[in-house]
């Protein structure tokens, strides 16, 4: 690799980490702590197992896992705008990609609420607590530690797949390459530099989810 490569990465390092720390990270935390709220509603409407109400939460869920987070993007972006909706880009790769993950991360969930025995629920009511104080006391509590693995699975795949807002112009860090691409005519090397900080961003994400981890963990074995 020749000095004026060398000069290129070292000068385009900077111009693409900082759009992946002010937008790219701000991104993905917004809309994954979004996701998480509507996971945990739509997955404990489906354990109270509510006829009409488990229905909505299925036919919800069936529609964000079943059609691609790229398609839900220009619908979102492009096409409401049709019918007099206008979101501007970031607000509307928020919305897109939390409903998207919610849908996700709401079966991870819901299967963690149903590996949570059954007598604690019966011992909750033998205890005198209420429907929605045994859920947030006690099953809630022991289900998230279940969840954590693949909720954590699910926060790195969206901070990968954040680069997909820069087909809605949110200047993430995927559309700045995109730019630097185009008046520079290197792609091999800048596609490759974004990649290793995409792969920087997981990788310490994937350190903290070890982290988590081995601190649950060690929770456990004090409790039993």
């Amino acid at each position: 690799m020749n000095e004026e490569l060398w000069s290129l990465l070292a000068d385009s390092f900077w111009k693409i980490l900082l759009p992946g720390l002010t937008m790219t990270i701000p991104l993905t935390v917004i809309a994954f702590s979004l996701a998480l709220v509507i996971a945990v509603a739509m997955a404990m409407i489906q354990f109270a197992n509510v006829k009409v109400l488990k229905q909505l939460a299925r036919f919800y869920i069936w529609i964000f896992r079943g059609t691609p987070l790229l398609v839900q993007l220009f619908v979102v972006f492009y096409g409401l705008p049709n019918v007099g909706i206008l979101i501007d880009p970031f607000p509307a790769a928020v919305l897109v990609f939390s409903l998207n993950e919610g849908a996700y991360c709401a079966e991870s969930i819901r299967a963690a609420l149903e590996a949570v025995p059954a007598g604690q629920m019966e011992a909750g009511y033998c205890a005198g607590m209420s429907y929605m104080q045994i859920m947030r006391r006690i099953v809630l509590p022991q289900a998230m530690r279940t969840a954590f693995p693949p909720l954590s699975n699910s926060l790195i795949a969206m901070v990968k797949d954040t680069s997909l807002a820069a087909n809605i112009t949110v200047t993430e860090m995927f559309m700045v390459t995109q730019r630097i691409v185009a008046r520079t005519y290197e792609p091999l090397v800048l596609y490759i530099e974004v990649g290793l900080i995409y792969l920087l961003f997981s990788t310490v994400l994937t350190g903290l989810q070890r982290a988590g981890e081995k601190r649950l963990a060690t929770h456990k074995r004090r409790e039993d």
